[in-house]
């Protein structure tokens, strides 16, 4: 059995003479949740676009759950069990919450767009409403998205992105624009989904959530990583304070 779910060989993105991503490898194990953090312009959503394939990477190669995906088109990555959110939400703010949640299953399924929105789709709906609960918007199912405050409207996006069933899930700053309690909320679900088995590659800013719930951590800096470890040798590196983390205080926070 394959114990790594994803693994980047050397991946480079360049735009121009701009290196983005330069000679990146790491490997997230299958089950852990694993931070990617670095200051803005580090490369991180860049990095997360190569995976999900709407960039195509200069040079390097990408393994999901062992196979070659680093020429597969995007939309085929749903298939193969990868779903992300997204650092600018990308919601059908028309929509509720419970048919935002139910189209999130759309991309690997069979069936119609009609028959995701169906009442009669009882196992799409059922399975929203129990996103949606871990997600804390049981309330707001019937709400539309574009009604949701941005805080409510980042956890919709991480519940949508459940809906496929991933194996491997990219998550963009989700942290962003919650409140102290919904933080609280988000860190007990990723805990819960790994414990699961699911795989979480996690890029934030929010170094409480980070810290708390991260089995590993890579450190990116203008496009190359500079460190890599454990919350706690993360925390207590100089290069990752220098870089990112600021002060040693601000590193505990």
């Amino acid at each position: 059995m394959n114990t790594t779910m994803l693994q980047l060989d050397e991946l480079t993105m360049r735009f121009g003479g701009l290196v983005a991503i330069n000679k990146l490898s790491l490997s997230v194990e299958t089950g852990t949740i694993h931070a990617l953090i670095g200051p803005n312009g580090a490369g991180k959503s860049t990095v997360f676009n190569c995976i999900s394939r709407l960039y195509h990477p200069s040079s390097g190669r990408i393994f999901v759950g062992g196979e070659d995906v680093t020429a597969q088109p995007a939309h085929a990555m749903a298939k193969r069990g990868v779903a992300r959110s997204f650092q600018n939400l990308e919601l059908f703010n028309e929509l509720t919450a419970l048919e935002n949640v139910m189209l999130g299953a759309h991309a690997v399924r069979d069936t119609s767009l009609l028959a995701r929105l169906s009442p009669f789709s009882r196992g799409a709906r059922e399975q929203a409403e129990m996103l949606l609960e871990q997600a804390g918007l049981a309330d707001f199912r019937h709400a539309r998205a574009n009604s949701l405050d941005f805080g409510r409207q980042k956890m919709l996006e991480v519940a949508r992105a459940l809906a496929g069933s991933p194996r491997l899930l990219l998550l963009d700053e989700p942290a962003a624009g919650l409140r102290a309690r919904e933080i609280a909320r988000l860190d007990r679900m990723l805990t819960d989904l790994a414990a699961k088995g699911l795989t979480i590659l996690l890029v934030e800013h929010v170094m409480q959530l980070v810290m708390a719930v991260s089995d590993h951590i890579t450190v990116l800096s203008f496009g190359q990583k500079i460190a890599e470890g454990k919350p706690d040798e993360i925390r207590a590196n100089p290069q990752v304070i220098e870089a990112y983390l600021g002060t040693r205080e601000h590193a505990h926070g």
